[in-house]
C-alpha cells in the first residue's frame, strides 16, 4: 500500500467522536498533572500541612483513581460515553477549583465548620471519581469510533496524547505558579477541563458500539474480581511489582517536598517535573528497539534496578540539575519495563481471562501511590526533620526498589506459571 493510500485511510478511518474524545483527554491529562506538579509544595506550604500528612494526601490523590478503574468502565457504559465524559469533566471541574480555593475568605465558614484535614481528604477524593470516568470512555470512543484497518494507529494517537498532556501539564503549572499564584493551577486545570464539559455537549456524539466493546457489568465486575484474587501467583505478582510503584510516584511526592525543604526553595517544581513525560514522548521508540530482545521478565526487573537505583545520584549530590539527571534515568527505567509489564501480565492470565487480568494489571500503580505517600511522610520526617540526615530518605527508597526486583526474581525462578515463561519480543 502506498503512502498516499495509507493517509487516505487515516483521514477516513475516524469519526468525529474519535477526535472530539482524544482532544478533551489531551486537555484532562495536562490538567491532572499540573495539578499533580503543585500539589504536594502546595499542601505543605500554602495549607501548613506536616510534610507526613502532605506526602500521604499526595499519594492518596494519585492512588484512588487506579482502584476506582475497575468499576469505571461499567458506570461510563451504563450513562453513554458522552454522559460520562461531561458528568466527569464537571466533577473535575469543580474538585480543582475547590481544592485551589480551601484557603480563600469565602471559604472560611467552611474551614470553621469541617476540619482542614477532613476537608482536603474529601476535595481529593473526587478527581479520581471523574479521571475513572474519562479514561474508559474516551479508550472505549477510540475502539467505536475507528474503523478495523486503523484502530492500531487510534490507540498510538490515543497514547501520544496522554504523554504530551502529561508534559504539557507541569510546564503549565510552573507559568501559572510563577506568573499568576500556586492557588491558580487548581484555577487553570478546573477551567481547562470544565471547557472541555462543553466542548463534549456541543460536538461529541454517542459513537455506536457493538456488544463485544461494552465493558462487563457490575455483577460481572464482582464475578471477574473474585475470580483474579483467587489466583495467589497473580495476586502475588501485583503485590510485588507495587514496589516499583512505591520508588516512581516519589517523583510527585518526595521530590517536590525535598528540592523546596533542601535544594532550594525557590526552584521551579513543576518545570522540573516535566523530565519524566518528556523523555517518555522522545525516547520510548527508541528504548523499546534497543531493549526488544531482552526477555519481558528481565526487562522488568532491569527497569526496576534503573528506576531505583537513580535516586542514589540526588542522595549523593544534591542539586537541581542532579534532579532532573535523575529523573530521566527514571523515565529510562520506565521506558524499559513498561510495555514488557502488559506483555507479561498478558501471559499470566489463563486462556480467555486476559481482558479481565490486563484491567488489574493497573492496581500496582495504586498501590504503590497510595502506600508511596505514606512512605514517603514517615522517610522525609524521619531523616529530614528528626536525623537532619534527608539524603537517606532515598538510599530508603533505592533500597526498596531494589527490594522488589530481588523479590521478582525469587517469584520468576520459583512461584510463577510454568506457562508464563519469559521471552523475548520478535
Amino acid at each position: 500500500m502506498s503512502f498516499s493510500e495509507r493517509w487516505q485511510e487515516i483521514r477516513t478511518g475516524f469519526e468525529r467522536p474519535f477526535w472530539v474524545a482524544n482532544i478533551t483527554e489531551l486537555f484532562e491529562r495536562l490538567s491532572y498533572y499540573a495539578v499533580f506538579a503543585s500539589l504536594a509544595n502546595y499542601l505543605h506550604e500554602s495549607l501548613s500541612f506536616s510534610t507526613e500528612k502532605t506526602a500521604s494526601l499526595t499519594g492518596m490523590f494519585g492512588g484512588l483513581v487506579w482502584f476506582l478503574a475497575i468499576i469505571g468502565g461499567t458506570v461510563a457504559d451504563k450513562l453513554g460515553f458522552r454522559r460520562a465524559l461531561t458528568i466527569a469533566y464537571l466533577i473535575l471541574a469543580s474538585s480543582y477549583f475547590l481544592l485551589g480555593s480551601i484557603g480563600a475568605s469565602w471559604m472560611t465558614p467552611v474551614r470553621s465548620a469541617v476540619p482542614v484535614g477532613i476537608l482536603v481528604f474529601f476535595v481529593l477524593m473526587l478527581p479520581a471519581l471523574g479521571v475513572a470516568m474519562v479514561k474508559p470512555a474516551v479508550v472505549g470512543t477510540t475502539a467505536s469510533s475507528s474503523k478495523e484497518n486503523v484502530r492500531s494507529i487510534g490507540y498510538s494517537i490515543y497514547y501520544t496524547i496522554v504523554n504530551i498532556g502529561g508534559t504539557s501539564g507541569p510546564y503549565v503549572a510552573s507559568w501559572v505558579h510563577r506568573h499568576l499564584s500556586v492557588e491558580n493551577v487548581f484555577r487553570v486545570a478546573a477551567l481547562s477541563v470544565l471547557l472541555m464539559a462543553f466542548v463534549v455537549l456541543i460536538f461529541f456524539r454517542e459513537p455506536r458500539r457493538t456488544g463485544a466493546q461494552k465493558p462487563p457489568t457490575f455483577a460481572e465486575a464482582a464475578h471477574n474480581f473474585l475470580t483474579v484474587i483467587k489466583n495467589f501467583r497473580f495476586i502475588l505478582f501485583l503485590l510485588i511489582f507495587s514496589g516499583f510503584w512505591i520508588v516512581y510516584w516519589q517523583q510527585y511526592i518526595a521530590l517536590p517536598l525535598y528540592i523546596h525543604s533542601y535544594i532550594n526553595p525557590k526552584a521551579d517544581v513543576e518545570l522540573i517535573l516535566i523530565t519524566d513525560a518528556l523523555a517518555v514522548v522522545c525516547f520510548q521508540i527508541v528504548i523499546s528497539l534497543l531493549t526488544r530482545k531482552i526477555p519481558a521478565f528481565r526487562a522488568i526487573t532491569l527497569g526496576t534496578l534503573i528506576s531505583s537505583l537513580c535516586w542514589l545520584l540526588l542522595a549523593f549530590h544534591a542539586t537541581i540539575l542532579m534532579a532532573v539527571v535523575t529523573l530521566f534515568m527514571l523515565a529510562v527505567g520506565e521506558m524499559v519495563l513498561s510495555p514488557r509489564y502488559y506483555e507479561y501480565v498478558s501471559r499470566l492470565a489463563p486462556p480467555g481471562q486476559q481482558g479481565t487480568y490486563m484491567g488489574f494489571a493497573f492496581v500496582p500503580i495504586g498501590i504503590g501511590s497510595l502506600a508511596g505517600g505514606w512512605v514517603a511522610g514517615k522517610g522525609l520526617h524521619y531523616f529530614g526533620e528528626v536525623k537532619h540526615h534527608p539524603e537517606q530518605v532515598w538510599w530508603m527508597f533505592t533500597a526498596l526498589g531494589v527490594l522488589c526486583a530481588i523479590l521478582l526474581l525469587v517469584y520468576d525462578r520459583f512461584i510463577r506459571p510454568p506457562d508464563a515463561a519469559p521471552v523475548a519480543s520478535k
